[in-house]
């Protein structure tokens, strides 16, 4: 269907996009069923994972200590929509990663009701992990050699990888190649804008401090792209998705892993465990259908596991 951009149209979900309590508007005003709901991926479409028996797993100081406290304490994104968001209003985290945590929490004797998320920034990640603030961490964590010498990861369970985001009327940016002399906007000094800056100078580069003020201005027309991982970007898009689409191939490859603490290696393996059954048995692709996949993009492979 067709429809004509009015500017007021273009506020309001720029507006939908910032604000939680707006988004219920925008799904009203797509009217069309389907449209991703207000608060986060819909609860009674997400999948249910069967609660293993943990006694089998043995040897795990991280997993003694939760069992002794009664629940388990995962660390998360809470401002990346439809991949690690917190509902301001409830306290309750949605998305991608925070399904696979709930997945892999099952398989180590965890019900959902026994999992605790916590905000952990980006910067606090390996210092979380290595004073016992988080049990395990999923949440856009790109497994690394630097990282590796601080912290443990189990996966990958998710490669990601720089894309574009675009108006869904857009015909004219299919991928980094098309961007010269277009308005691209990320993340200011982020890598993927040092990425832009360096490989595809003839674009005209914007940087804000975050990318939900990148996606504001793509939706009113003030910038022709907004570019990062293309996890994040489906998220938006998912949001969205009669506005937005994410579009060319992926321009870097970013693994996702499960962060735990470096040394223990049961924690670890029991991850790694669990992610492979969950990818088997199909929890894995429920999870991104109902989540990411609500963008419109099919669910990938997921990525063959890497053990050390």
């Amino acid at each position: 269907m067709n429809r004509t951009r009015t500017p007021s149209r273009a506020r309001a979900l720029a507006a939908a996009l910032l604000a939680t309590s707006l988004v219920a508007a925008l799904a009203a005003g797509c009217g069309k069923a389907g449209t991703p709901p207000p608060k986060g991926p819909q609860p009674s479409a997400l999948p249910t994972y069967q609660v293993q028996d943990a006694a089998r797993i043995t040897g795990s100081s991280t997993l003694d200590a939760a069992r002794s406290r009664g629940h388990l304490v995962v660390g998360a994104k809470e401002d990346q929509p439809y991949l690690g968001q917190k509902n301001p209003a409830t306290g309750v985290y949605s998305g991608f990663d925070i399904e696979i945590a709930k997945m892999l929490a099952a398989s180590l004797g965890f019900p959902p009701d026994k999992v605790q998320f916590r905000t952990i920034a980006s910067a606090n990640r390996e210092t979380a992990l290595q004073n016992g603030q988080v049990d395990y961490y999923v949440g856009t964590y790109t497994i690394n050699d630097n990282r590796k010498k601080l912290v443990g990861f189990a996966g990958p369970y998710f490669v990601a990888g720089q894309s574009l985001l675009v108006r869904k009327n857009d015909k004219a940016i299919h991928g980094p190649q098309d961007l010269n002399g277009k308005k691209v906007c990320s993340a200011a000094g982020s890598t993927p804008y040092q990425r832009i800056k360096s490989t595809y100078p003839e674009a005209h580069l914007i940087g804000y401090d975050t990318y939900s003020a990148c996606v504001d201005n793509l939706i009113t027309d003030q910038v022709d792209a907004v570019t990062t991982d293309n996890a994040i970007l489906l998220g938006y898009a998912a949001k969205a998705p009669d506005e937005l689409k994410v579009v060319g191939p992926l321009f870097s490859s970013e693994p996702y892993g499960v962060g735990t603490p470096k040394n223990d290696t049961v924690l670890r393996g029991a991850l790694n465990d669990a992610l492979a059954a969950h990818e088997q048995n199909g929890d894995w692709k429920k999870a991104f259908d109902a989540t990411l996949g609500l963008s419109g993009e099919p669910a990938p492979n997921p990525p063959q596991i890497n053990r050390y």
